[in-house]
């Protein structure tokens, strides 16, 4: 029913593969983890070069640690704090070619240099964030912030988050 290798081509071709196997997934089930849960694993294994793939919700001011792949992560980030905080309080995408160049950068992973983050938007509110690190610096580009804030607007309108 789904890849089990890894999807090939270009990053825009990637991303629609990807974009087609989480439509799938979602198609039956409207419950946020569970499809927080899909696409994380979509991604870890869809994308070249990528060491973490997941999500954090939002929670009173904190960002919490949801669903992903890759090594155990920080559990909380307050706003406004980290690429994650400060997507989030932006209410944007940001991408970052060197983490160590990052003012507050949160360390969780040692192995990570660049990292991509999208806010998940609904309604004009942020209710968490899908972050992807890579241990290449610069591995991030406008067609991956593209892939992923469709994917991200795909995951909030198929998913019952409250």
């Amino acid at each position: 029913m789904f890849a089990t290798e890894r999807p090939t081509g270009t990053t825009q071709e990637i991303y629609r593969e990807i974009f087609l196997q989480a439509r799938g997934l979602f198609e039956a089930e409207r419950d946020a983890i569970a499809n927080a849960a899909n696409l994380a694993a979509l991604l870890y294994g869809g994308l070249e070069n990528v060491n973490w793939a997941g999500f954090y919700f939002l929670k009173g001011d904190d960002l919490v640690l949801g669903p992903f792949q890759g090594q155990p992560a920080c559990v909380r980030v307050p706003m406004g704090r980290g690429v994650c905080g400060t997507a989030a309080q932006r209410k944007e995408a940001i991408m970052v070619p060197d983490v160590e160049k990052f003012p507050g950068h949160i360390a969780c992973d040692t192995a990570s240099r660049s990292e991509i983050v999208v806010p998940l938007l609904k309604q004009g509110g942020v209710v968490g964030v899908l972050d992807i690190d890579s241990p290449i610096c610069n591995r991030f580009s406008e067609e991956d912030r593209l892939g992923l804030e469709t994917l991200a607007a795909l995951w909030v309108e198929s998913s019952d988050y409250s």
